[in-house]
């Protein structure tokens, strides 16, 4: 079997140049295009009108975006400002007009350098969100009742999250060059439009989205820069150069590397000294809240605190769970160095930031918005991408019926507290069954949808088609396919010496 030529002399956009269209490749793709006419025939003209794959995405993303708005109407209606439990009832509940008025917006507080009235001392934000939290209430009005200013700062917020919900669908888009359309499980994941307006989360996947988008288009500073910026907004993204460090170790992609993380460290500084130098107090608020906060919804040590006579301290906790995310670490570092094949770097990704929502002490419905771009750049299958977000919605139903028990007094309306231990344990089987499917993938690169059509790693960038220069003896071994798989073999180069550093073509 013959080597195949480098990522420097035949690219893989060179090599694969026609577009991936998931109709084809994809069963339950197709079936469900059938309810708009069907799959594209082989004589359907792409690119030829204004109709471009981007512009049909994002103006599905703003639809489905719509579309949760109104699934809010019942709490803007009232639900937010009358009675304890029907925002549970309704599901419709959100933080934004609730924090207008907790976190001192409405009295015009500056955020991290004034002090807040009641429990919460100084806004409990990473500072770019606080920043975008400001400019939101910049533009509310101040005039009317305090439930029209709420009102009128959520929409606000709705607006520019909207914004930031279509740059992550054309991120997505954009990211695999041959595979635009998978962007639509993006703009059409029910998950993704029940919880955008619960928080600000979008910002900081925004701002991840765009900066995967930069490492696949070979510019790791710009890379950088906006991974820092979105870990100013919220602490998970930096999680993504770990695994993007184990990745340039096995290609020999040191500068790349060191460019990437030069660019997250100094956008990070620029947002947040500032606020550290003159506010400190306020700007470590985050910090000490995440700290010092007790085990709460969603995460499996819920379901433990529940049932022991001698529940662990939130201390015994915090040891636990970062014990636990090391180990994740350590297992997926030794998978990046024992695959026959270098896996993706949005596999790699969305592991890493799936392992921390699973050993969290905490899980807020919107998390999963951190998942799904993550995920279609991962595994853009769309029949366990379906079955991930089922999961996330009956986790979603199942918690706001959760709070309406435990808020609505002797009526109990809602979910008990084992149904809503039932409604924990899908969502973490459904985030679980999805990782088993990336792992699977990475060790038999044969059933990977991305790498059945012919690519490498398109969200590589540099490490797209590049060659190894360190693996572990796994992988060093000729590649071998999956067993009692019927799709196309895909090929790639035998490991070799050379020079005494083990190398792979691929």
């Amino acid at each position: 079997m013959c080597p195949m030529p480098s990522a420097e002399s035949t690219p893989a956009s060179v090599r694969e140049p026609d577009s991936v269209r998931p109709t084809r490749e994809d069963a339950v793709a197709a079936a469900g295009s059938e309810l708009i006419g069907g799959p594209l025939g082989r004589r359907a003209l792409l690119g030829t009108s204004w109709w471009t794959p981007v512009r049909v995405i994002a103006l599905v993303a703003i639809g489905m975006f719509a579309l949760g708005l109104v699934q809010k109407a019942p709490c803007y209606n009232g639900a937010w400002f009358f009675g304890a439990s029907s925002q549970y009832t309704h599901a419709c509940y959100s933080d934004i007009p609730h924090l207008y008025q907790g976190r001192g917006f409405v009295d015009d507080l500056v955020p991290y350098f004034d002090k807040l009235p009641g429990d919460m001392e100084y806004l409990e934000y990473p500072v770019l969100t606080g920043v975008f939290m400001e400019v939101a209430s910049w533009l509310t009005t101040g005039s009317g009742s305090i439930q029209h200013q709420e009102q009128w700062y959520w929409m606000v917020n709705a607006g520019m999250l909207m914004v930031c919900a279509v740059v992550i669908a054309v991120c997505v888009t954009r990211t695999h060059a041959r595979r635009p359309w998978d962007g639509l499980l993006v703009a059409l994941a029910p998950a993704f439009a029940l919880t955008a307006t619960i928080n600000w989360d979008l910002l900081a996947v925004a701002l991840t989205s765009a900066a995967v988008l930069m490492w696949s288009r070979m510019r790791p500073v710009a890379f950088g820069v906006l991974l820092g910026l979105a870990t100013a907004a919220k602490l998970y993204p930096f999680l993504i150069l770990g695994p993007l460090l184990v990745l340039c170790w096995r290609a020999g992609r040191w500068r790349e590397f060191g460019k990437a993380l030069g660019g997250a460290a100094v956008a990070w500084l620029v947002v947040n000294l500032p606020v550290m130098l003159f506010a400190f107090d306020g700007w470590s608020k985050f910090y000490t809240f995440s700290q010092e906060r007790g085990v709460d919804f969603g995460s499996f040590w819920l379901i433990l605190v529940h049932n022991t006579d001698n529940p662990p301290s939130t201390e015994t906790v915090n040891t636990l769970a970062t014990l636990l995310m090391l180990l994740c670490c350590g297992a997926i570092a030794a998978l990046t160095l024992i695959a026959p094949r270098r896996p993706r770097f949005a596999q790699l990704a969305f592991l890493i930031i799936a392992a921390f929502i699973l050993t969290n002490k905490v899980y807020s419905p919107q998390y999963v918005l951190w998942l799904v771009p993550l995920a279609v750049l991962a595994r853009p299958k769309w029949r366990d991408f379906l079955i991930w977000q089922v999961c996330e919605v009956a986790y979603f139903l199942g918690i706001w019926m959760y709070l309406a028990y435990t808020t609505s007094g002797d009526a109990h309306k809602g979910l008990p507290t084992d149904g809503y231990h039932w409604a924990i344990g899908v969502h973490l089987l459904g985030t679980l069954f999805l990782c088993v499917m990336v792992v699977r993938d990475i060790l038999m690169p044969d059933r990977d949808p991305v790498r059945q059509t012919g690519d490498d790693d398109p969200s590589g960038g540099v490490l797209d088609g590049a060659r190894d220069v360190f693996v572990l003896a796994p992988a060093a071994r000729t590649g071998q396919h999956s067993a009692h798989f019927e799709g196309p073999l895909v090929r790639w180069g035998a490991g070799r010496q050379t020079g005494g550093s083990l190398s792979a073509n691929e």
